[in-house]
């Protein structure tokens, strides 16, 4: 059974978080990201947290098997985040990611959070660098399972579309 899960569900938070570890200011990061077409012009649904909480929610619903909506999660961006704090944490040993999570607790009820967090560099999501996403999923039985794909870009977005329209095509054929 899985019991929760926190991963990195914004592959341009990642890559943002990832040029500022380089040396490269927030607002250079973003229009990098921009440029590459990781972020959107309006960047606000990535950097404000608001894209990993919708995956949060899903994430919960859907393989936590708890209802949960978007106001039940606590939320942070990383838009305060600084190149002194992305400095900081490398003296620590640690490495600033967004992390949306969600674990059950005892009684049933699920926490669930999407925040900057400074990892410790043997945590498997630290060294997940780039427009990448990963997600550790904790279980009953095996523990801690990690699995790593793409997170941001054109391809990846219009790839994730097509599969979700052969899907809702195929069910909807199905009622025929």
């Amino acid at each position: 059974m899985i019991t929760g899960f926190k991963g990195i569900l914004n592959g341009t938070t990642n890559y943002i978080l990832t040029r500022m570890e380089e040396g490269m200011s927030y607002e250079d990061a973003l229009n990098k990201a921009q440029e590459l077409g990781y972020a959107e012009a309006d960047p606000t649904g990535d950097v404000e947290g608001l894209d990993a909480l919708g995956k949060v929610v899903i994430l919960t619903n859907v393989v936590l098997g708890k209802k949960m909506n978007w106001q039940d999660v606590q939320i942070k961006g990383i838009t305060d985040i600084t190149k002194d704090d992305i400095k900081k944490a490398k003296s620590e040993g640690k490495r600033y990611k967004l992390i949306g999570s969600a674990e059950i607790q005892e009684g049933g009820t699920v926490k669930a959070k999407v925040l900057p967090e400074k990892l410790s560099l043997s945590d498997p999501l630290a060294g997940v660098s780039e427009a990448t996403n990963a997600l550790t999923y904790f279980t009953d039985e095996l523990g801690p399972v990690t699995i790593v794909g793409p997170g941001a870009g054109r391809r990846e977005t219009g790839f994730a579309l097509l599969v979700d329209l052969l899907e809702i095509n195929r069910k909807t054929s199905s009622r025929s």
